[in-house]
């Protein structure tokens, strides 16, 4: 049975104009960023990269989120850096729990600049063995492909760095991977007895299309003065943004899947938009090019099974071909049906014959056990609340609005 938990406070609730003045979050940024940033709130520069050092430490090692918590830092400083800088969560407007476990979080950010409160879906999957986070690049997403939940909703900004790596935060306070910070002396969390082991960012957005964001995010998770991730449990997922591809191997050096889902041309034009512009021929030339592709670094390609599309044995023959010397897993992924959408699952007996020719022609063909289905968390299914609130609060002002109008005409 799914268990939802209201756990917005209605004290951290925005409030004020949107636009008003923010501290400066030193989450997400880098060494030299946060240096930086320490001397030009007036802390001598011989002693910010210490400080970063330090800050460092308590942010991604205990996991604090109150400069009050950072005892080896004198109580002055602690106060000058709180009166000057973030380090807070964002909210955690709702926490959904599937029956088989799942967990699936409403994470809302505040303002930036002259912008609204916007809110992002993070998943948390336990599994034998490890515990894989789903986070999310972007708050809703522009490649509208038609299978996809998140699709339907427009794009709204990217997240920056701070707020792709607090959902990384949120997850290890909510499972407990954090030490306890009023015993600063007391054990880390060894990197084997983790609940989060490994990260994709396969949630909500087009990671590619907010690159640097995600790139400082993850090479501030792989750091291993930190949260100390290791770059082969960090997967990003792309629907095929070509000219980055390459970048992200080299650059941030993270295990790479592509969203594939179509083995022709024109049905990939429907299902994912973004072959229009880059086809299949160049996506996998790119594939083929992957910085340090090797059979110990294979690219997985995730092919989510539509009934009666893409799932025949001509498929199936055609993907082979396809990947031709590609060190590669392919993922199946039965479709997660959600409110609206035109597509059916594969029928099981389909599923398995479609990875049995698979897997008999030499690729590791695993189909991906649907999780969190019972609260829309299921991969393809994340879509913010954010367009349901504003549709609410329009509503409310309109009735609002009304019973104004019918007070005023009674009144005359």
């Amino acid at each position: 049975m799914a268990v939802t938990l209201d756990l917005s406070d209605p004290k951290t609730r925005p409030s004020g104009p949107a636009g008003m003045a923010e501290k400066p979050v030193l989450v997400g940024l880098t060494r030299p960023q946060m240096q930086q940033a320490l001397a030009e709130a007036g802390i001598p520069e011989k002693q910010a990269r210490m400080r970063a050092s330090q800050i460092w430490h308590w942010l991604y090692i205990r996991g604090v989120s109150d400069f009050s918590a950072m005892t080896n830092i004198g109580k002055e400083l602690r106060a000058t850096l709180a009166e000057k800088f973030s380090i807070a969560r964002p909210e955690i407007v709702e926490e959904q729990i599937s029956g088989d476990g799942t967990r699936k979080w409403l994470l809302r950010f505040p303002p930036r600049g002259a912008g609204r409160p916007v809110e992002v879906e993070t998943v948390y999957i336990p599994e034998e063995g490890r515990g894989t986070l789903c986070i999310s690049s972007q708050v809703g997403c522009t490649l509208t492909c038609s299978f996809c939940h998140t699709g339907t909703q427009k794009l709204v900004r990217n997240l920056t760095a701070e707020e792709i790596l607090s959902q990384l935060l949120v997850a290890r306070d909510r499972l407990g991977d954090f030490p306890d910070a009023d015993t600063p002396q007391g054990a880390i969390v060894p990197l084997e007895g983790r609940k989060v082991s490994n990260i994709v960012m396969m949630g909500m957005g087009e990671p590619l299309y907010n690159f640097e964001h995600v790139k400082n995010a993850l090479l501030i998770a792989s750091d291993g003065d930190g949260l100390a991730l290791s770059k082969r449990r960090i997967t990003l997922s792309t629907s095929g943004v070509v000219p980055y591809i390459g970048r992200t191997g080299e650059e941030i050096g993270c295990m790479l899947a592509i969203s594939l889902h179509a083995v022709r041309d024109e049905l990939r034009d429907e299902l994912v938009p973004i072959n229009k512009k880059y086809p299949l021929d160049m996506l996998l030339d790119a594939c083929r090019a992957y910085p340090g592709l090797s059979n110990a670094k294979r690219i997985t390609f995730e092919y989510v099974m539509l009934k009666g599309v893409n799932d025949s044995l001509g498929d199936a023959k055609e993907l082979i071909r396809l990947l031709k010397g590609i060190p590669a897993k392919i993922n199946l992924i039965p479709f997660n049906p959600w409110p609206g959408s035109a597509y059916e699952c594969s029928d099981w007996d389909t599923i398995e014959r479609f990875a049995d020719f698979i897997n008999a022609n030499g690729y590791a063909s695993p189909i991906r056990t649907p999780r969190g289905r019972d609260i829309l968390a299921a991969c393809g299914q994340l879509k913010s609340e954010s367009e349901r609130l504003r549709k609410k609060e329009r509503e409310k002002l309109e009735s609002l609005a009304l019973e104004a109008m019918m007070i005023a005409g009674h009144g005359e």
